[in-house]
């Protein structure tokens, strides 16, 4: 009876310290993320469901207010990965020299062209001299939106005045009046039940027609810092895997979508609803060969517009973390 008792006593303390080494040796992530926009409904939904901590990471989440803040705080690191970090930012960084890795396309370009239903604009050609809404420069939304303007229509900056601002505010002005044309994406429109509007275009169909192309751009990629990859590539294989299993999983749970969103934004019901709806158009995991031919013809275009300088290295494009995440499910 002794045996059996001191051989449960180390087959005991043999489990713990194996417990314990786990926990010890788990891979510690600081991840960040821009609060609002698109990032917000799927950084408040990676981060309460711990899809990073199934993988058996450690991680610190990092938020920013400013769409810019996870691209300057990766340069700086203060921060290892961003999710949905600004596709025009990342290029930007990635073509000036600085040690950063664009390993996933997150998010597609998806918004309208919009105005109030009373409006005497018409089309595209009555936007001259007119005040057009849209994220501060920096983000890729509005190096998207100036191209597809000057590109589609002709329309060069010096054309129109830009209102900078986060989706509530664009919202608010454009209910307001202060400004003649919102892009803003479709989560915002969805919830602004009380304004009627009207789309003059979408994104995804102008940059096709700009492109001659089926390929739909990324407003939101994530980014590692290249030190962080090189001693930890497990850590950012496991990263890229939670992110992909976010993603499905978002799309099938859409219920648990706009419960986060209401407990985490202070959602109403229905904008909470609105916004799950549109998982599907808006949130992405790849970066296929296809992904990274998109992401270099957007940096062509935004060089063609002046919101881009330098081309992007290839050597800034890693597939590796999404290969082998798509590889171990």
């Amino acid at each position: 009876m002794f045996a059996n008792r001191r051989t449960g006593l180390i087959a005991a303390s043999l489990l713990a310290f194996a417990v314990l080494s786990g926990t010890a040796h788990a891979q510690k992530i600081k991840v960040g993320y821009w609060t609002s926009g698109v990032s917000l409904g799927f950084g408040a939904l990676l981060e309460t469901q711990k899809f990073l901590e199934k993988e058996g990471l450690e991680v610190e989440w990092v938020k920013f207010a400013d769409v810019n803040g996870p691209t300057k705080a990766i340069v700086s690191q203060a921060i290892d990965v961003a999710f949905g970090a600004s596709a025009a930012g990342a290029l930007n960084i990635a073509a000036d020299g600085v040690p950063i890795k664009i390993i996933l396309g997150t998010q597609l370009a998806e918004a309208q062209f919009v105005v109030l239903d009373g409006s005497p604009i018409k089309s595209f050609a009555d936007f001259k001299g007119k005040k057009i809404g849209m994220s501060p420069p920096g983000s890729a939304t509005h190096a998207i939106a100036t191209a597809l303007l000057e590109n589609n229509h002709g329309l060069k900056p010096a054309d129109y005045t830009v209102i900078p601002g986060t989706e509530p505010r664009l919202a608010q002005f454009l209910s307001q009046k202060e400004m003649d044309v919102g892009a803003i994406r479709s989560t915002t429109i969805a919830q602004m039940n009380e304004v009627k509007l009207r789309s003059l275009g979408n994104f995804l169909d102008e940059w096709r027609k700009m492109t001659k192309s089926r390929a739909a751009p990324f407003i939101g990629v994530a980014i590692v810092h290249s030190e962080y990859l090189a001693k930890n590539p497990e850590a950012v294989a496991k990263y890229v895997s939670a992110v992909r299993k976010a993603t499905e999983f978002g799309s099938k749970n859409k219920n648990i979508v706009a419960d986060t969103l209401m407990k985490a934004a202070n959602m109403k019901a229905d904008d909470a609803t609105a916004y799950a709806n549109l998982w599907d158009n808006i949130y992405r995991a790849s970066f296929e060969a296809e992904d990274i031919a998109t992401l270099k013809r957007m940096n062509d275009i935004f060089k063609q517009g002046g919101t881009a300088k330098k081309d992007v290295p290839d050597s800034a494009f890693v597939a590796e973390p999404y290969l082998k995440a798509k590889q171990a499910r």
